[in-house]
């Protein structure tokens, strides 16, 4: 209920549902509109805090992050037995921020337990070097696709430096073209070395490069 999907299975996920919720609001629609409410009861079940999130699979892992569906008990990419009773979700970079990015299009104050549970995970997982939350092996996986939603969720969230569990402050912009500047190939360039959601490709990690340092260039 409330997500967007895509296919003719019109299966919803976070990924295509923070993607409609960014597009409505670019395009003006005003905050009380109720497809925010009703987007904002999926994201909700799609975090892993118990607290507040009503489907029975929260309470087993309740990190705070997020996962790709609360479909069929749960499911995440970076879990291993997806679909085994009893073994926690793993809640995952990439979703997280699209989760948190989506609360906040939902009008969700800061202040909120599912803002601050989210922030935790975000400050007990940061990094730019991996998709943190991933498996070690498939820890390179939707890099890009990490990185670029992490720019939009934090210039959602409007700070310039967020400090990490360890009480270092990082100027994510900063870091983020750092980062990008790193990884780009002679010939200009990005190109991911695991194969997964296609980020292999050149022209499809190259966009995300590019959007993602438009973002980090942006004045605050």
């Amino acid at each position: 209920y409330g997500g967007a999907g895509y296919n003719r299975s019109k299966r919803p996920d976070l990924s295509n549902t923070q993607m409609m919720l960014e597009a409505l609001h670019e395009s003006g629609l005003p905050e009380d509109h109720p497809v925010y409410q009703k987007a904002l009861k999926f994201v909700s079940r799609c975090q892993m805090n118990d607290a507040t999130n009503d489907q029975s699979f929260a309470s087993r892992g309740a990190d705070g992050g997020f996962i790709y569906s609360p479909n069929a008990g749960g499911e995440s990419k970076a879990s291993q037995g997806l679909f085994e009773i009893g073994t926690p979700r793993r809640s995952y970079g990439s979703m997280t921020y699209a989760g948190f990015k989506s609360m906040l299009y939902c009008g969700v104050e800061r202040d909120d337990p599912r803002i601050q549970a989210c922030l935790t995970w975000i400050r007990n997982n940061y990094t730019l070097d991996v998709n943190p939350g991933m498996p070690d092996r498939d820890a390179a996986d939707g890099l890009y696709y990490y990185l670029h939603v992490f720019a939009r969720a934090m210039r959602v969230w409007g700070e310039p430096v967020i400090a990490d569990a360890k009480g270092e402050s990082h100027v994510w912009r900063e870091e983020l073209c750092e980062k990008l500047l790193s990884l780009q190939r002679k010939d200009g360039a990005w190109a991911n070395d695991a194969h997964r959601w296609m980020e292999s490709d050149a022209n499809y990690a190259t966009a995300l490069s590019v959007l993602s340092m438009q973002i980090a260039l942006e004045n605050d």
